[in-house]
């Protein structure tokens, strides 16, 4: 017997047990855990304070000078990701065009390369 609604029972019940799920985690964080000991409201100055990767957010100069390794770093990341996501698709593929395995081992040698140049630039080396 086929409803309307027949088709969002199952959107309705994922709906449901999510509700759940967050409802019964509210409950175990906010009634259960003092009652076993934790004491999850322990307010203090650092605790407050905000933090963000490693360097305090609230600084004395707006205007501070980053060193350009972060910025190196992150251009490499995606020089080396793009590739290795350009590398995906060609290897589902590769049987269907075998053709480019030649043009394929050019490109990765020529991104090898530039990884050994790099590399021994000592662009890898974050302590310098």
């Amino acid at each position: 017997m086929s409803t309307p609604f027949n088709p969002f029972l199952s959107m309705l019940l994922l709906l449901l047990l999510a509700l759940g799920v967050g409802i019964a985690t509210l409950f175990l964080s906010g009634k259960l855990l003092p009652l076993l000991g934790f004491k999850p409201c322990n307010p203090r100055d650092q605790k407050l304070s905000p933090y963000e990767c490693g360097v305090p957010l609230i600084q004395a100069d707006a205007r501070q000078r980053y060193s350009v390794k972060f910025y190196l770093t992150a251009m490499l990341f995606i020089l080396f990701d793009v590739d290795v996501a350009f590398l995906l698709p060609w290897a589902v593929n590769f049987r269907s065009a075998p053709q480019t395995f030649i043009p394929m081992i050019l490109f990765l040698v020529t991104i090898l390369v530039g990884f050994i140049y790099v590399w021994g630039k000592g662009a890898l080396d974050w302590e310098r």
